[in-house]
């Protein structure tokens, strides 16, 4: 009798744990821009899985940076096994001046919406309900897109960093002023700002001061010619004390080519730009050319790419400089990072850059003190740089993580 009980109670269970099994839709959140902590308590209905093998719906984010400062959020619906023909995409996009929690309320509204037709397709539609709500009668279409900034966005930061100890001093102060207007045919920028690092160093009664300052003042115009031309101008202006530049300007107009439709930049892009023009140095200290200033023509030839898919993303550039009165001062530069999710819970990430540098013709001449060497206010010369990183992860276990506990996450 006891033993008929304890199966009737795990049939019971097992009953139970099955409904439970079908009843909830088992996603896999694939967000690294998104508080997941916050989607996971406040979305139900679901089972969220680490592994996107064992997921029904893989929901796939992409972002990029719209006209208002903002972004432009897509959400890829991706559904698997019995969902295979359930494949959807929702884009919204957000402010400039929203906050976190604006961000992850509306995401969250955005992942519910999408997750619909699932469950329904589920049969997990008990503790669902849809309200739409109804326009004001003196709300028209034209009233809810019209904008009387002209698409203009500004912007403006101050800050400033001060820490020490008995011997030693250390202070930032650096502010910055930006507008841009953004529209699918023209993209305008500029942008204008100064910094200003000073440390001092007390040793024996005697104050050592290291201060350096810089300037710029940048603006670009870029026109959209068709889905995969675009041509832009570009000009800057500055000062840098590291940089040995008293004063600078260069204008460079460019072209770019982009092998896929620039629709698809969220996910895949594949740009090549070329960009030629003039430039002015005026030289703090007498540069290693003998030149106190000088006019200089020079071109640069830049591809770059990514590609942002399920999978992971790769991303990479390789650019080469050239000064045209002089081709041996050129420099070439490759970049390469890629983080890709191999098999269930083991992922890849590499990343690095490597640069050959024959144009720093702005280095001033003689030789450098061993006080600015060790503050750093002169810029050295190299030959080359470099930088490299690469690393494995693997997780095992469970693969549900539904369970939030946020105690002593701070």
């Amino acid at each position: 009798m006891l033993k008929s009980a304890l199966i009737f109670c795990l049939i019971l269970v097992s009953s139970y744990a099955f409904s439970q099994e079908s009843r909830d839709l088992k996603i896999f959140f694939d967000c690294d821009i998104c508080d997941v902590t916050y989607i996971k308590q406040n979305l139900t209905n679901v089972e969220f899985v680490r592994d996107q093998n064992y997921a029904e719906v893989h929901l796939f984010f992409t972002r990029q940076t719209n006209g208002s400062g903002g972004s432009e959020y897509a959400i890829d619906f991706i559904g698997q096994k019995s969902f295979k023909d359930l494949q959807d995409q929702i884009k919204f996009s957000t402010d400039s001046d929203m906050t976190s929690d604006d961000i992850r309320i509306k995401i969250l509204k955005y992942v519910k919406l999408g997750l619909v037709r699932y469950w329904i397709k589920k049969g997990s539609t008990e503790h669902i309900s849809v309200n739409i709500t109804k326009p004001l009668e003196n709300e028209t279409a034209t009233d809810s897109i019209s904008d009387p900034w002209n698409y203009w966005v500004f912007g403006t930061s101050v800050s400033g960093f001060y820490s020490g100890e008995e011997s030693s001093k250390f202070s930032s102060f650096n502010v910055n002023v930006s507008s841009k207007r953004v529209t699918e045919a023209n993209k305008f920028s500029f942008r204008a700002g100064f910094t200003e690092n000073k440390s001092t160093f007390s040793y024996n009664g005697t104050d050592i001061i290291s201060k350096r300052n810089s300037k710029y003042l940048s603006i670009s115009d870029i026109i959209s010619i068709s889905d995969h031309w675009s041509a832009g101008a570009f000009a800057n202006l500055g000062s840098s004390m590291y940089s040995n530049q008293e004063f600078y300007w260069e204008f460079k107009p460019a072209i770019e080519y982009n092998f896929f439709n620039y629709s698809e930049s969220a996910k895949k892009q594949l740009a090549l730009t070329y960009s030629n023009g003039i430039a002015y140095n005026n030289y703090i200290q007498q540069s290693v050319y003998a030149k106190e200033n000088e006019y200089l023509w020079e071109h640069e030839l830049k591809l770059g790419g990514s590609v942002n898919q399920k999978w992971g993303n790769i991303n990479g550039e390789a650019a080469f400089e050239q000064y045209l009165h002089d081709t041996s001062l050129n420099s070439l530069t490759f970049y390469l990072g890629t983080n890709i999710r191999i098999v269930k819970g083991f992922n890849f990430n590499l990343g690095g850059s490597y640069s050959i540098t024959r144009n720093q013709i702005n280095l001033p001449a003689g030789d450098v003190s061993l006080e600015k060497l060790l503050l750093q206010q002169q810029q050295l010369r190299s030959g080359y740089n470099y930088f490299f990183n690469v690393g494995l992860s693997y997780s095992f276990g469970s693969i549900y993580n539904t369970i939030v506990n946020p105690r002593f996450n701070f």
